[in-house]
């Protein structure tokens, strides 16, 4: 893989924000936002005609809060949440998650380093303090929703997340660029996860570029190495001057 080019005006630009704006923590609520990164993201919205969409797990207003006073255009949990550049929110009827809730909450309670985060439609169960957990929290929430075809099992970095099925980033970028400003421009897309790699299948044959944050295997032509690396590359990217270091 080789570093994406430079960004142009044309284009309409999606960022993951776990892994790719920000650095992954131990828990989701400890993530650090750099000083930098809301004034960047600020002016690259506005150079590009408002053409910028964090497409993200989490959920739309915890993304609002930390890239505050930012209100970006963002989809949330994978796309069960949409807002498009009027401030509009399209949201996915949550799904009945109460047994998925219960089994995440069980299995949690009896192995220390697991967190449980309820999200709007989906349960995700993070096992990063106990790596070595990783089967049984696999097979406790794959048994939580077998025999529901509603419901799907995600795996992403160190969580394994259950959220409705027929949902993921690639149908919510597709859905960006069908509407203003974003479509009729050239995509690119920048994630860290296997959860970006449906992102990337979109953006790749509509001509884009799409960009693997991190190691990995991945469809993405692109790399970059880290979330620094992805400010440091989106700071070179305008005609204006570079803020990296403000």
């Amino acid at each position: 893989m080789r570093e994406p080019p430079r960004l142009q005006r044309h284009n309409a630009l999606f960022l993951d924000f776990d892994g790719t704006l920000v650095d992954i923590a131990e828990t989701p609520e400890a993530i650090e936002v750099p000083p930098a990164l809301v004034g960047l993201l600020g002016d690259l919205h506005d150079w590009l005609g408002g053409a910028l969409a964090v497409v993200s797990g989490r959920q739309i207003d915890v993304l609002d809060r930390f890239l505050s006073p930012l209100r970006l255009c963002a989809a949330g949990e994978h796309g069960v949440q949409r807002r498009d550049p009027d401030g509009n929110m399209r949201e996915q009827a949550a799904p009945d998650l109460t047994q998925v809730l219960a089994a995440a909450n069980e299995i949690a309670s009896q192995h220390a380093g697991l967190l449980v985060e309820r999200k709007h439609a989906a349960i995700a169960l993070h096992y990063r303090a106990a790596p070595e957990l990783e089967s049984l929290c696999r097979e406790q929430m794959q048994r939580a929703i077998s025999g529901d075809p509603r419901l799907e099992l995600l795996h992403g970095k160190s969580v394994f997340e259950v959220k409705p099925a027929g949902v993921n980033k690639g149908i919510a970028i597709d859905a960006f660029l069908h509407e203003a400003p974003f479509a009729g421009r050239i995509p690119v897309f920048a994630g860290d996860d296997t959860t970006d790699e449906t992102g990337f299948a979109v953006v790749q044959p509509a001509g884009g570029i799409a960009i693997k944050v991190g190691s990995g295997p991945s469809l993405a032509q692109h790399r970059l190495d880290s979330p620094r690396a992805v400010f440091e590359w989106l700071a070179r990217q305008r005609d204006m001057p570079d803020v990296a270091n403000t």
